[in-house]
């Protein structure tokens, strides 16, 4: 007979309150993990842990002569603390210090916990002295921003607050295109390239990562300002592509903007996407391709010979051919082909407003 693993720890806990043999705490709590076990959770090399440990004293409190290093969750969470502010760009030094003494302040709780120093930034952008956590696991990002560097660090941790704590900031403190361009897609497509060299092993990182980049998106998107009273932008993605960051971006930057539009997403049927043309009278559609063989080249014809409105005065849509699916396949001449995010909200912008 099969046990379902919810039987099985209410009967652990029962067996726990009466005294029975599998009343032992955690293992965690009891023997604490070892230094691959500590690495693997927060998403470090081994190699890193051991030196913090022997570069700045972050090791377990406690340590019995002769056996394994064997981190209780006091010690991992001053860890956890070291991971997160080399995230935000702090030299190690500095971190060390800070997740030390707020280790300190949590035995004394009636101490005044101590302010945590502020990220640093070397002459070319990059962070301070040092390494930051990620081992051999780090996404390579190249010399960006440091809020860059922090997103993919975090995300390789599967810290999803701290991935969500860098797009909020990041996206106040910039604007959306600004956002995109210098921290968001550099860093999706660290992760994507980290997945394509390692198979599976980086699935979860590309796909937590790109959840909070279209929750922050969609946060903006739906949140953001009254749009100007005037004909909106539509934006869809092609009956065989499902990437919708781009457009989801598009949608943010164009509502800081004021700018109206509806957003139809991925894998848009030719049929709908008509439909959606001649019921709304758009401004301007603006057509996604992620890859050449998403790219429909016959999609954007039909799209831009479509007119709407009574005899005499009837008009059609500024048709925008974005992505890099359409380099091979190249749309009709009239189909504006913006090659970033900016460009392409000029162009609907000066749609709206024309």
């Amino acid at each position: 007979m099969v046990t379902s693993s919810a039987g099985r720890d209410t009967g652990r806990q029962i067996r726990a309150q009466s005294g029975g043999p599998d009343s032992t705490p955690d293992p965690v709590d009891n023997v604490g993990l070892p230094t691959g076990g500590v690495a693997q959770r927060l998403g470090v090399s081994p190699a890193t842990v051991r030196s913090w440990e022997r570069r700045y004293g972050i090791g377990p409190a406690h340590r019995e002569a002769g056996h394994h290093r064997r981190w209780s969750p006091g010690d991992i969470a001053v860890l956890e603390t070291m991971c997160r502010l080399t995230a935000r760009g702090v030299p190690p030094g500095e971190a060390a210090r800070a997740a030390l003494a707020e280790r300190d302040v949590s035995v004394h709780e009636d101490s005044p916990r101590p302010a945590l120093p502020e990220p640093q930034t070397d002459s070319r952008g990059g962070e301070g002295l040092g390494h930051g956590p990620g081992g051999n696991r780090a996404l390579r990002v190249g010399t960006l921003r440091p809020e860059c560097r922090g997103l993919a660090r975090a995300a390789v941790r599967l810290d999803a607050p701290e991935v969500a704590r860098i797009l909020r900031e990041v996206v106040d403190a910039l604007g959306v295109i600004d956002a995109w361009t210098e921290v968001m897609m550099p860093a999706l497509r660290a992760a994507g390239r980290k997945w394509a060299a390692d198979g599976e092993q980086y699935v979860e990182v590309e796909h937590l990562l790109s959840w909070h980049v279209s929750s922050a998106l969609r946060g903006v998107a739906v949140g953001g300002s009254t749009a100007r009273q005037a004909r909106p932008v539509l934006l869809a993605a092609t009956p065989l592509e499902l990437h919708t960051l781009p457009i989801e971006a598009t949608a943010a930057a164009l509502t800081e903007r004021g700018v109206p539009f509806r957003m139809l997403g991925a894998a848009v049927p030719p049929r709908a996407l008509l439909d959606a043309v001649h019921r709304i009278g758009p401004a301007a559609v603006m057509i996604w391709s992620q890859d050449q063989h998403t790219a429909d080249r016959e999609l954007v014809r039909r799209v831009g010979d479509s007119m709407w409105g009574p005899r005499g005065s009837r008009s059609g849509a500024l048709m925008v051919a974005a992505g890099p699916g359409w380099a091979r396949n190249k749309p009709p001449a009239y189909a504006a082909r913006p090659r970033t995010l900016a460009d392409a909200v000029d162009l609907l912008e000066q749609a709206v407003t024309a």
